[in-house]
């Protein structure tokens, strides 16, 4: 049986930037779709339904932010974000609205295979061997790999695919201390350049879903070593 082809949109109001994706994507036997602003993003992700998102944050008519607004509100599809700029307000917005990871401009081509790549993996039936293929649970916490759902006291808790990939490393052994080298190693691979305030914002992320369901408790920080899975009894009465 021949694999799946991943459909993957590229999404930047610079034309000569999409083509050079597109071409790199297509090299690593991806398809690609275009759109050259927002608005036509959000047609695209309609039309063709892709895989994944490749989405520029400053962009024309609807910026990047905007766009990942409107895709989080009706799904989980996977976003991998473009910036012209490393700014960190942008870096951190960006991963708290739900995308899964974030590059700058100039980039390798090849950087972005890789991510990409990465973030399909994660989400398909490569990912994660050692992972549990059965429900873990914690307390009030539950994770579904077959049903990649996340629940709190038995209601569905909306995650991204890496935030999910993220709290069943820490739910799957409770009594372990991860750092953030391991938990980079774990999701994406040993000596992947992802940074740790990228890890540090899923996790402030995670933090700030779950509290708002009265799991203020969902992962516990160790100064100076890394996070656990917390207690996941929920609010003190």
């Amino acid at each position: 049986m021949a694999a799946m082809t991943h459909k993957i949109l590229v999404v930047d109001d610079d034309a000569h930037l999409r083509q050079v994706l597109t071409f790199a994507l297509g090299k690593a036997g991806m398809d690609t779709v275009e759109a050259g602003d927002g608005e036509a993003a959000l047609v695209q992700v309609e039309r063709e339904k892709p895989d994944l998102v490749v989405l520029d944050i400053n962009m024309p008519r609807m910026d990047g932010l905007e766009v990942c607004r409107r895709l989080r509100s009706s799904g989980d599809l996977p976003i991998l974000f473009l910036s012209s700029r490393d700014d960190e307000i942008d870096r951190v917005l960006g991963l708290e609205l739900g995308g899964d990871d974030y590059v700058v401009k100039p980039f390798s081509p090849r950087e972005v295979v890789a991510r990409v790549s990465a973030i399909l993996k994660r989400g398909g039936r490569a990912q994660a061997e050692a992972a549990p293929k059965t429900a873990v649970s914690h307390n009030k916490l539950r994770l579904d790999p077959e049903a990649w759902e996340a629940l709190w006291s038995g209601d569905a808790v909306p995650v991204t695919v890496t935030e999910f990939q993220l709290l069943l490393l820490l739910a799957a052994v409770p009594s372990k201390v991860f750092t953030r080298d391991n938990i980079i190693d774990r999701l994406h691979g040993p000596g992947f350049a992802v940074t740790d305030r990228t890890i540090d914002s899923h996790i402030r992320n995670l933090r700030h879903k779950f509290a708002s369901v009265g799991g203020s408790d969902l992962i516990e920080t160790r100064p100076g070593v890394g996070y656990r899975i917390g207690r996941c009894v929920g609010e003190a009465a």
